[in-house]
């Protein structure tokens, strides 16, 4: 099993592991945080039962990561992979990061992001990328600090609830239907 620890005072007591079926409450409750902290917590309709089909089911297509501090969930990333067709390869995409408000300044979020990147380049993915909201400061200065550069150039666009229903019954498509 891969770990990652920081090289700080914390490094004996931050440690990040892979997720497992026993951690989907906690990961809940990580995701409801995160969700609040983002002032939308009636945007998670997400259950634990849900969790642990998606992340732990026979096919998962998502991952997670618990972060350890001393021995405590402290803080949760959720990833999946992506493909490159430029480049023939796969990428891993951050879908979600969060730390507890008490642990920040700990180097669990610098814990992560490093757990990550070197999964990456261990299993030869092409890119590393992740999302962050335009007003999150701490996060954006974060990531600056480590080399993540924005992709000011690309736009984010979403189909969801009911637009995503219809257009995915609008008539005059292909004629293929998928099962």
């Amino acid at each position: 099993m891969m770990t990652a620890h920081v090289t700080s005072k914390a490094a004996d007591q931050v440690v990040v592991r892979p997720a497992e079926r026993a951690d989907a409450a906690i990961i809940l409750a990580f995701i409801q945080d995160l969700a609040a902290y983002e002032k939308v917590p009636e945007a998670v309709v997400n259950t634990v039962p849900m969790i642990e089909q998606c992340l732990f089911g026979d096919q998962p297509q998502a991952y997670g990561l618990i972060c350890e501090y001393d021995g405590q969930p402290i803080g949760f990333a959720v990833y999946y992979l992506t493909y490159s067709t430029w480049l023939g390869r796969h990428g891993l995409h951050l879908e979600d990061l969060y730390v507890s408000e008490a642990f920040r300044g700990l180097g669990a979020g610098l814990a992560i992001m490093r757990y990550l990147a070197q999964m990456a380049v261990t299993k030869g993915y092409a890119r590393f990328e992740w999302q962050v909201l335009d007003w999150n400061q701490p996060a954006i200065d974060f990531y600056d600090r480590i080399g993540g550069k924005p992709m000011n150039e690309w736009l984010t666009y979403r189909l969801a609830g009911d637009a995503l229903e219809a257009f995915a019954q609008e008539a005059g498509g292909s004629g293929n239907t998928v099962l």
